[in-house]
């Protein structure tokens, strides 16, 4: 963890006497300064503050810390930041978190044309659909599907992201259309294992349903159970940017119209506002533009209003 933050962060906690503040002050979440404090201990080699339910105090190495990290910070400020920096031009390695789905219909296309955009910059993607730790994985940006938040956490709002109830023709011909929302009781359906696994939520007009779904295939990762849908396996909750251009070729059909979705987030998800790079800044900038252009984000599940 870079030292000079952790240096103003245990400075901020000693002169607020909390860790609460200390976050509030930094503009960080209290779970990052509870990240740096341990940091701090750790290189330190022992405790340098006493915690108890009301108030914290410094040790005696941490009043000798404390010292350190003001001389520390004293050094850095008089240190020129570099010219790219003062400037705002990104460069360097940005690490981004996202699922696969989003990955491959959204994200992929949108950090080519970032990378081309800044030519100084380069972005580790990591796919994967569970939260991950920030901090500890040193991912700098993750994108969520979400309406659950980390408070802990720094979130950005990119886009509202529609779903769509769909099976292939196959399974219709086999098991029957769904002729209302509770028919999906009965239907063989495929579920998400890290949202609406057993209740899928539904509005229409203004009216809202929780309908108790259960399938004999499950998994962690959506564009694997949208395969299986169009294979025939059964009726899958899918993201509209992902089922879209299948409903438009006929391999997959939209179901219970006027049914739709309860719509998600997509949110940028970082650790701290203080001293946002350029690169970071500028990824989030040109997410929240990028998503904005594209239309369809808002559309209804059904496959007359899918987007262009």
């Amino acid at each position: 963890m870079d030292r000079i933050t952790a240096a103003e962060v245990f400075v901020a906690i000693a002169e607020r006497g909390s860790m609460t503040a200390a976050a509030e002050a930094l503009d960080m979440s209290r779970a990052m300064v509870t990240r740096y404090l341990a940091q701090m201990e750790t290189w330190a080699e022992q405790r340098l503050l006493h915690r108890s339910t009301r108030s914290l105090s410094l040790t005696p190495a941490g009043e000798q810390a404390l010292a350190r990290c003001r001389q520390m910070l004293e050094i850095a400020a008089q240190m020129a930041r570099p010219e790219h920096e003062r400037a705002g031009m990104p460069r360097g390695m940005l690490r981004i978190s996202c699922a696969q789905s989003l990955a491959e219909s959204v994200l992929a296309a949108a950090v080519t044309a970032y990378l081309k955009r800044y030519p100084e910059t380069a972005v580790d993607l990591h796919i994967g659909s569970q939260a991950v730790n920030l901090v500890e994985a040193r991912i700098d940006l993750a994108i969520r599907i979400t309406n659950d938040l980390d408070p802990n956490l720094i979130a950005r709002p990119l886009a509202s992201c529609a779903s769509v109830i769909c099976a292939a023709p196959a399974y219709i011909a086999a098991h029957g259309m769904p002729r209302q929302a509770q028919d999906l009781a009965m239907h063989n359906c495929l579920t998400y294992s890290y949202f609406g696994k057993s209740l899928w939520q539904l509005e229409r007009a203004g009216q809202t349903l929780a309908v108790p779904v259960q399938g004999n295939l499950s998994a962690n990762e959506s564009s694997v159970l949208l395969a299986a849908a169009v294979a025939g396996a059964g009726i899958a909750m899918q993201p509209l940017y992902s089922a879209a251009p299948l409903l438009r070729s006929g391999q997959l059909v939209a179901l219970l119209p006027g049914w739709q979705p309860q719509a998600l987030g997509i949110h940028g998800i970082y650790a701290s506002r203080r001293q946002m790079p350029a690169i970071l800044r500028t990824m989030l900038d040109f997410l929240a533009e990028r998503f904005a252009a594209e239309p369809g984000w808002q559309g209804a599940g059904t496959a007359a209003r899918l987007p262009g």
